[in-house]
């Protein structure tokens, strides 16, 4: 195949955690090329926490906190089960092997990461499962100055946190803002976000600091950035993938690329068509995601177009979420794990433990919904003490926005019947549903979904709340509710891939030059969320494990 416009070595589809691939590829000598779609770098990444969930990593290690290959290994076992080829025991071993190597990788590179102490396993400590960590296996990016990045300061995709520059595992402590961790937590965060801009620094954390420390990487190794430049078609020449025909500037571009292409351009959250195609007839809806504007598909579509095998494109990385009055999806995260709050149907009934984690909690909303609960929207009801002294999205303890009771966002009632005959549910059982909670909540023990047993279920509750961090009763009007979405970060099934994250075809065998990460692949981690970062990890480990495998002899390949 010859009329090629540009040749590379590696050519990398998107600008999210899968550019560790492009990095990694570069320090082994190759030539690397990243494209990415849209006007700003980072896609879904950019706005996540930025943290990575990486067993037995080196900073666990440096720290002296406890775990091996051995105890990983029986978490995934006891958490994800069998879930098929894209979470195989070949694929969680090159994820646990190569999650370690990759983080002494990027630290050598200039990265710099801190433990999120605490911020345990999401299944730690839960009935029946085994290896999970109490203390946590997640990291996160030191806050950077985008500064640094000169020219390319302002090409990085906003954050979640809006102004304030804070650690992701500083959220729980400081929705506490009550406590003497929460006022401390906010004064330090404070501190670091006034002082920055008094500095005329540009600071950003979460997933912001994480490809900005990335891009920060790449540029000082030369490694050419194209974006506006979205990938229309990828290109075959003796059954093998050799290049891709890139839309920038007005034409199309032929990138030859030598030893391979990783896709790493996230999944389909924002295409209501494929959305629908696969959700079982569910209702699902690309404006319940909080997922980056160019989260769309294609990727997955071009690939599929060359014979790729999907998987679990049914799944997402759910969040049950609220509309704003604005249309926007607001994420709903420790609020359901505070004391004073529960989650019912439309029929007023209590169904699952609304402190699990956010994967398993739009699970629950689907499953319900499906068995007739109408659980979409199901209900978050919290009394007066919750909005005392917890926040709600963006509003502080103790403040309810006007526009957040005028704009639907909130219902609020003096008494729970008023709040019932404002949500259309039924008084009678909401009642009878809260005060079985209560009784609950005053023993301390949820005799129904077993709230607060767990490690997470505790670290998102109120530790100075007894005798259960997470449960409380709602007793005090006056009482608010507001309806929840199965919402969601970014889908989770795509394409299959391997333990070297070559794509596989329906007979289970590798397309040869095609390599995937991230959200347009079929997660390792099944239809579970292990821990804190879960997503991010696998997108930076398979784009380092993709680069190691490709730029090994071609022959290999």
């Amino acid at each position: 195949m010859s009329g090629w416009d540009h040749t590379t070595d590696f050519l990398v589809v998107g600008s999210g955690a899968g550019v560790v691939g492009a990095l990694r590829a570069h320090a082994l000598g190759k030539d690397v090329l990243v494209v990415e779609k849209s006007d700003l770098l980072g896609g879904s990444t950019c706005m996540s926490g930025g943290v990575m969930w990486l067993p037995n990593n080196p900073l666990m290690q440096r720290e002296g906190v406890s775990d091996s290959l051995d105890t990983a290994l029986a978490y995934f076992d006891s958490v994800v089960g069998d879930a098929g080829p894209a979470s195989s025991p070949a694929r969680r071993l090159s994820y646990i092997n190569s999650g370690i190597e990759m983080v002494g990788f990027l630290e050598s590179e200039g990265l710099k990461f801190r433990r999120c102490e605490g911020y345990s396993d999401y299944y730690a400590g839960v009935r029946g499962i085994e290896g999970g960590s109490a203390r946590g296996r997640s990291i996160e990016p030191e806050i950077f100055d985008k500064k640094k990045l000169g020219a390319w300061c302002d090409r990085i995709r906003p954050g979640f946190a809006g102004g304030m520059v804070i650690y992701t595992a500083e959220a729980a402590p400081m929705s506490l803002m009550r406590t003497r961790i929460g006022m401390a937590t906010m004064a330090r965060v404070g501190r670091r976000t006034v002082g920055g801009r008094i500095r005329g620094r540009k600071l950003a954390a979460n997933g912001a600091a994480l490809i900005a420390r990335l891009v920060d990487a790449l540029l000082r190794r030369e490694v050419p950035i194209w974006t506006e430049s979205a990938l229309t078609d990828l290109l075959v020449e003796d059954c093998r993938v050799v290049g891709a025909v890139i839309h920038r500037d007005g034409r199309d571009v032929r990138v030859r690329a030598r030893d391979g292409i990783l896709l790493a351009a996230g999944g389909f959250a924002r295409n209501e068509a494929m959305r629908k195609e696969h959700s079982d007839g569910l209702p699902v809806g690309s404006d319940w995601t909080s997922a980056n504007p160019g989260d769309t598909g294609e990727a997955i579509r071009i690939a599929e177009g060359l014979g790729a095998a999907t998987d679990m494109l049914d799944e997402a990385w759910w969040m049950p979420s609220w509309i704003m009055p604005d249309g926007t999806p607001g994420m709903c995260l420790s609020e359901r794990c505070k004391p004073g709050s529960i989650i019912v149907d439309a029929k007023g009934l209590r169904y699952f433990n609304e402190a699990c984690s956010y994967q398993e909690a739009g699970q629950q909303m689907y499953a319900r919904h499906r068995e007739g609960g109408a659980a979409i929207p199901s209900w978050l009801i919290i009394d007066s003490r919750h909005r005392s002294r917890y926040p709600f999205g963006m509003a502080p303890a103790g403040w309810t926005p006007k526009q957040l009771i005028t704009g639907g966002v909130l219902k609020r009632g003096d008494t729970l019947e008023d709040l019932a005959r404002q949500c259309d549910l039924p008084a009678d059982t909401l009642r009878e549903t809260i005060e079985r909670f209560n009784l609950f909540a005053e023993n301390g023990v949820d005799a129904d979904f077993h709230r607060g047993e767990g490690d997470h279920e505790r670290f998102y509750g109120d530790r100075t709340h007894q005798p259960n961090p997470s449960l409380g009763p709602i007793e005090k009007g006056p009482f608010y509710a507001a309806a929840l979405y199965p919402g969601d970060i970014g889908t989770s099934g795509g394409l299959l891939c391997d333990e070297f994250s070559r794509v596989l075809n329906a007979d289970g065998e590798p397309i040869s030059g095609l390599y995937a990460t991230g959200n347009c692949t079929a997660s390792v981690m099944g239809r579970k969320y292990l821990g804190a970062g879960a997503s991010i990890a696998a997108s930076a480990v398979f784009g380092y494990v993709a680069a190691n495998h490709a730029s090994s002899d071609r022959e290999v390949n």
